[in-house]
């Protein structure tokens, strides 16, 4: 994790530099604003991945230069072997974007659609708890 926040680090302060380059040499707005904004961007993922080390405190394998490919086995988590929740997630997305274009109607609708659908993607796999059990 040192070499990637390292990295987007490094991007980030290789992004405000051309940003900065690029106004003096006469670009226009917009060129300018991406480049600020892909360094944000940039800082951003650098700095929770900093974060996230320093909250870690250990030697990942992918820092230690003498590791081994079993070095980094173990559960990496849940995933899940299939969802329909995805598609109605993107069709309300799509829908909420369009109605953005076409008209405020499709939002409206579009709208509790997404919030519906995203709580149902997220909580797919919750378990309800039983009431009086122990």
């Amino acid at each position: 994790m040192k070499s990637n926040y390292r990295l987007f680090l490094g991007l980030s302060i290789f992004y405000f530099i051309i940003a900065v380059v690029y106004q003096q040499v006469g670009g226009e707005v917009l060129g300018f604003t991406g480049m600020l904004l892909s360094g944000c961007l940039a800082g951003m993922v650098g700095f929770y991945m900093w974060f996230t080390n320093r909250r870690i405190g250990a030697v990942l394998p992918e820092d230690n230069l003498t590791a081994e490919i079993s070095d980094g086995a173990g559960d990496l988590g849940f995933y899940s072997p299939h969802s329909w929740w995805p598609l109605p997630v993107a069709l309300a997305a799509c829908a909420a974007g369009l109605g953005l274009v076409l008209g405020w109607w499709l939002t409206i609708i579009a709208i509790p659609t997404l919030i519906i659908s995203i709580i149902g993607f997220v909580t797919e796999y919750e378990k309800p708890v039983a009431s009086g059990s122990h």
